[in-house]
């Protein structure tokens, strides 16, 4: 395995695409890949950066792209259909292995590699991107200073907008349902589950919980158990999302799902350079313990897409230099709790 050789795998999609600029910018020369000829190369050329072509699903050929290359920051969703592929070839051809998901059946799946990871000496850390690296790090911290908390909740306030990958897989997210993690595990619940005020840094505002990574991640980085995920939505929708739910099912088949995938395609373009660079996020984070001890968390930062894209190179120069053991981690046990605060464009963590 080579020691300072990186590849971006679905280099040519909207976060991936962001994420080579601003590498090659840094002098960081990541191999970029993908299944699209035509839309890697020309990245490629565009960026001076060598490219590789491979479908992921082809196992021997995706093992030989990978040879030589200590890391992949995996791109490419949804991450549903491609990470165990792409894990399975990082395990067999002695690569480390991050990506941008956000999906709790990813990172249940990465998790129960960790045996695996560990035997090989590998790392594997999905969610080095906005999913999940502020909202984890203030689980992280929340715990630090509350250790015996029995309750987590989360959440986040951003304008960033739907790149289409994210679009795509918020929508297969739907048939899934809502998601919380309850006396340590993780329980379906209705879409709109539960319902709240929450001022998450500019002032309060009505809330809903949601599927978030964190109700698989947050468990990991500190031992909580009961673990709910909260984003701002105005009463009369989160009224609709359960009114939704019976739906799910008709929202799961295969035709509708690639009719509405379809019409993302078209419409669903990503935020321009000018809304990413001027759009914020605010998180909050809160931890109650069974005496009713309360502590509570707040963090500014940069537009999502803007956390994605350093996040991922944080991941990269960390593991690009990494000579600890391998096996799955969360970013703030990977990186340090409060590794958000390196991120240009985050404030600090506060916690009252």
């Amino acid at each position: 395995m080579a020691t300072n050789s990186w590849m971006i795998y679905g280099a040519n999609g909207y976060t991936g695409h962001l994420l080579a600029a601003e590498a090659q910018r840094q002098g960081l020369t990541p191999i970029l890949a993908g299944r699209n000829p035509a839309a890697v190369h020309a990245l490629g050329s565009l960026l001076g950066l060598e490219c590789r072509i491979f479908d992921i699903r082809q196992p021997e050929r995706a093992r030989q792209a990978l040879a030589d290359v200590a890391l992949v920051a995996h791109c490419a969703g949804p991450f549903s259909a491609t990470s165990a592929p792409m894990l399975d070839a990082c395990l067999a051809s002695a690569t480390h292995y991050v990506d941008i998901t956000g999906e709790i059946g990813v990172f249940e799946a990465a998790h129960g590699r960790d045996l695996q990871a560990r035997e090989a000496g590998l790392v594997v850390c999905p969610g080095v991107g906005f999913d999940v690296i502020p909202s984890d790090c203030l689980a992280a911290c929340l715990h630090q200073a509350l250790p015996d908390a029995s309750h987590l909740a989360l959440g986040f306030d951003t304008a960033s907008g739907l790149s289409p990958g994210t679009a795509k897989t918020t929508l297969e997210g739907l048939k899934l349902g809502g998601k919380i993690r309850r006396a340590g595990l993780i329980v379906d619940v209705p879409l709109g589950y539960k319902r709240r005020e929450i001022d998450f840094g500019r002032g309060a505002k009505h809330a809903v919980s949601i599927p978030w990574g964190d109700v698989a991640t947050a468990y990991y980085s500190t031992g909580i158990g009961n673990i709910e995920v909260y984003l701002p939505t105005p009463p009369a929708l989160a009224i609709g999302m359960r009114l939704l739910d019976p739906l799910r099912p008709l929202l799961g088949r295969e035709s509708v799902q690639h009719r509405l995938k379809r019409l993302i395609e078209k419409r669903v373009h990503g935020p321009d350079q000018s809304s990413r660079e001027h759009q914020r996020t605010w998180l909050w984070g809160e931890v109650r313990n069974a005496a009713g001890e309360l502590k509570t968390a707040h963090l500014e930062t940069a537009n999502g897409y803007a956390v994605t894209v350093h996040g991922v190179l944080l991941a990269v120069r960390h593991l690009l230099a990494y000579d600890g053991p391998g096996g799955y981690f969360t970013p703030s046990k990977l990186f340090g709790e409060r590794c958000v605060e390196q991120l240009p464009g985050s404030g600090p963590i506060l916690i009252s």
